[in-house]
């Protein structure tokens, strides 16, 4: 583990640890119609993200929007193996809670998401979120 730059505790949705590069959203994600199941491609016009793709990343953003097919999408992005590493919000709503715990991703929420930039060295385990500081 690296030096901690910043530490957050958030309430677990599903548990479990990863690491990897912080995507980070100052608005809200939609999986369904608006991210590519097949590459993780963000497909959303206008949005902060479009054009970007979340397979491997930590995504932070304040919390899921739209369809309840979302979950699936969600879903089919780990089956795809273009989902991302975990996620990271604000605020979990039913739609991306269903979608992270049947794909297996780990996500909390609580926490504090505009610490976050794009690019940052993230650690997720046990609720535990760590921005790592870069050597």
């Amino acid at each position: 583990m690296g030096k901690v730059e910043a530490a957050f505790r958030g309430r677990v949705i599903r548990a479990g640890e990863a690491r990897g590069e912080a995507l980070v959203s100052s608005e809200p994600v939609g999986f369904f119609g608006m991210m590519d199941p097949g590459t993780g491609v963000v497909t959303e016009p206008g949005h902060p993200l479009q054009g970007r793709s979340v397979a491997g990343k930590v995504l932070v953003f304040p919390r899921g929007k739209g369809s309840t097919v979302g979950s699936y999408v969600l879903y089919a992005l780990r089956w795809n193996g273009v989902a991302p590493a975990a996620l990271v919000m604000a605020s979990c709503e039913p739609i991306v809670a269903v979608g992270a715990i049947i794909a297996g991703i780990p996500a909390v929420d609580g926490v504090e998401v505009s610490a976050f930039e794009t690019g940052d060295r993230v650690e997720l385990a046990d609720g535990a979120v760590r921005i790592l500081a870069v050597p």
